[in-house]
């Protein structure tokens, strides 16, 4: 071992803790890590590194849903002139995204930006491209599902004083040397902010990821704050990773911050006068919104709030809380197992849509894809359900806010005991507007029926 390896081997410093997160089974695999994979990146700064730099990344080690990258810069091929960089970076998937636990490296060249408030025992660098991608962007780097509409903002750096805010743009093409045919990519645009950093202007700016499907990032281009607009790009140029097919993207229940919806709710048996009710969204946080219903027409005087958040494993119903009194009784409901004062009962178009068991969907729901409610469970002690939901496609619908092509939904319940409580309910879900149309079909001959006004 040379001494200079050896030196540069002795100052490898951890920056950060490793975060506790649950562990999400089939996360998305928006960056692979079988022991053979291994991606070699070649980045360049307009400003501080002028002289083109190879990265060899490998996997150090995986356990489970966490796993270690490391990369090099040694016999890569490099100009003696290029930065010498030599580092770990930990991973794990989790069920809002791709997360950075932790990381090490020797420090970045002394010719950088210092992207701390003092210059001694700075753990922040720019100079390798993993340290481009998870800059101010650690928990997470890649939030998941990636969907239309996904924004979520998190921090980043040794001290937390790198804020971020990302969207995903969209799918585009994207020509790198490891894949000189156009290829699929998913892009995310960040605008990221560092205060308090000698070099904060360097730490500051907008950057650009585009992430294949199967492969991992193939592209980053960060416009830097500051004197003479450094820009810093990374390109894939060789992988022993296949693309595959981009997830799709359609978010079937979207949750956006202002958003009004009125729906009118009947009963063939129970309640033939409809009751009308407005649902807005009052808040969304990284993927977690708050949605508010309240009553404008009909037997059922309602106030309700219900919470949704949107994961790696689909959309699921976090809490609903109501209150309401009605001219109308419906039939009760179970679980026998619960006294009655803490059994839900159906008040709002809501109330029938998330009944049973999460999720609603899955994050990339297919024709032909299904679940079933797990026993012991949150949701069947919360419920006390059995069943069984599928996914049935794509349809057209029509309603009296309009015709759409809404995915069908379809659940078969039972309740035990409670006849009200069991049947057949088909939900139709439309990208823009989330849920337009509902039909449960109860198990006492009676039809709820739910229609989006506007």
């Amino acid at each position: 071992m040379s001494a200079t390896l050896h030196r540069l081997l002795v100052t490898l410093a951890v920056a950060v803790s490793a975060l506790t997160l649950a562990p999400v089974a089939g996360a998305d695999n928006w960056l692979p890590h079988s022991t053979d994979a291994t991606w070699t990146y070649e980045w360049t700064d307009s400003v501080y590194n002028t002289t083109p730099t190879k990265e060899k990344v490998t996997v150090k080690e995986q356990k489970g849903d966490q796993f270690t990258l490391a990369w090099t810069t040694l016999e890569q091929g490099n100009d003696p002139a290029a930065p010498v960089s030599l580092g770990l970076i930990a991973f794990q998937e989790t069920a809002s995204g791709l997360v950075n636990t932790d990381w090490s490296s020797n420090p970045p060249p002394s010719t950088f930006p210092i992207l701390c408030a003092a210059p001694t025992q700075c753990n922040n660098s720019l100079a390798s491209t993993f340290y481009q991608l998870i800059w101010g962007t650690r928990a997470p780097v890649l939030a998941a599902p990636l969907l239309t509409g996904t924004q979520w903002s998190t921090t980043g750096g040794a001290q937390g004083d790198v804020s971020s805010a990302s969207d995903y743009v969209g799918v585009a093409s994207v020509t790198v040397p490891a894949f000189p045919n156009p290829v699929k990519a998913s892009k995310v645009r960040t605008e990221i902010t560092q205060a308090g950093a000698l070099g904060d202007p360097y730490g500051s700016g907008v950057r650009t990821v585009w992430w294949v499907y199967g492969v991992g990032p193939v592209k980053i281009v960060f416009e830097h704050a500051g004197s003479g607009s450094p820009i810093t790009t990374s390109v894939l140029t060789s992988t022993n990773q296949v693309p595959a097919p981009q997830p799709p993207d359609i978010h079937w229940f979207p949750l956006e911050k202002g958003a009004t919806t009125t729906y009118r709710w009947t009963n063939s048996k129970h309640m033939k006068k409809p009751s009308v009710q407005e649902f807005t969204t009052e808040e969304v946080v990284n993927g977690t919104g708050r949605i508010a219903a309240k009553h404008i027409s009909g037997p059922i005087r309602v106030a309700g709030v219900y919470g949704f958040t949107t994961r790696a494993d689909g959309v699921t119903n976090l809490w609903a809380t109501t209150k309401s009194a009605t001219v109308s009784p419906l039939p009760p409901l179970g679980p026998s197992t619960l006294p009655k004062n803490r059994r839900r009962n159906f008040a709002t178009p809501f109330d029938l849509m998330v009944f049973g068991f999460n999720p609603l969907i899955p994050a990339y729901p297919v024709a032909g894809s299904s679940w079933s409610v797990k026993v012991p469970s949150r949701d069947f002690s919360v419920f006390g359900v059995t069943g069984t939901t599928t996914v049935v496609g794509v349809r057209p619908v029509r309603v009296p806010a309009g015709t759409f092509k809404a995915l069908v939904v379809r659940s078969k319940l039972n309740q035990k005991g409670f006849p009200f409580g069991s049947g057949t309910r088909t939900v139709w879900l439309e990208p823009t507007r989330g849920l337009v149309k509902l039909v449960f079909e109860h198990g006492d001959g009676s039809v709820s029926t739910i229609d989006r006004l506007k």
